[in-house]
């Protein structure tokens, strides 16, 4: 029983970032999504190490949140940079939904894209560095990274899919129960931020999904692995934004 849960937390570190995973069961598919926001905590981990850093150097809270946010990104290969963009030029540009997955599928990055992307970016670097100035980065960075990764647990659970094929049925969807666990654990690593901020995050971490979901229903039909990383993206952003404006 706890080698399968280590493998299954291999095979979430192994799909979500870039970080080596040998013991990692890569079959283990849906039965992983648990363990996402654990795959969550090692990235926010290594951006609060880096943000910490730089400001051990002396570097300014703005350029200690820029190399958090390039740390992160650098960990996961900008795996949920990518999902935000392809979904924001394929809810944007398209007439229909069969349409608007094709423009998913295009590897170029169009205007919608490039705007989510840097508006995103600029909302979560203007979060935290509001709260670099006076917090440390590592439970506002680990908390966020692993409640956005539970916020795509829910919404993987939640949507049917929107094709045939792609990452995320391949994948599969998981069971409402693993997505519930994957929830707990990130409510858990969130409590010494304090029951208001645990609160807060939870509320904008599961809007920020639930508004990411209903335009993925309405516009494609469904979930792809680029609505699942939009997900984490839309949910990080709001979750630093809601501690930034509490502590």
């Amino acid at each position: 029983m706890i080698r399968a849960r280590v493998s299954e937390a291999g095979a979430a570190l192994a799909l979500l970032t870039r970080l080596p995973a040998s013991f990692a069961d890569h079959a283990a598919g849906h039965r992983a999504a648990w363990a996402w926001p654990l795959a969550g905590a090692a990235v926010g981990l290594i951006a609060a190490a880096a943000a910490e850093a730089g400001r051990t150097l002396g570097l300014p809270p703005a350029a200690a949140a820029a190399l958090a946010l390039t740390a992160a990104a650098l960990v996961t290969g900008g795996l949920h940079h990518d999902g935000l963009s392809d979904m924001a030029d394929g809810v944007g540009g398209g007439r229909d939904p069969a349409r608007r997955l094709e423009i998913m599928r295009d590897s170029r990055v169009g205007s919608y894209g490039v705007l989510a992307l840097i508006l995103s970016t600029l909302l979560a670097w203007t979060a935290l560095t509001a709260l670099l100035t006076t917090e440390s980065a590592w439970l506002p960075l680990l908390a966020t990274a692993m409640a956005s990764r539970a916020a795509m647990a829910g919404v993987a659970a939640g949507l049917p899919f929107a094709r045939k094929d792609g990452l995320a049925r391949l994948t599969g969807r998981p069971a409402p129960a693993l997505a519930l666990i994957a929830a707990a654990l990130a409510l858990l690593a969130a409590l010494p931020l304090g029951a208001g901020a645990v609160a807060a995050l939870a509320l904008v971490t599961a809007t920020a999904a639930l508004v990411t979901a209903r335009i993925a229903m309405r516009r494609l039909g469904g979930q792809t692995g680029d609505v699942l990383g939009a997900t984490q993206q839309a949910a990080e952003a709001a979750g630093l934004l809601a501690l930034a404006a509490l502590l």
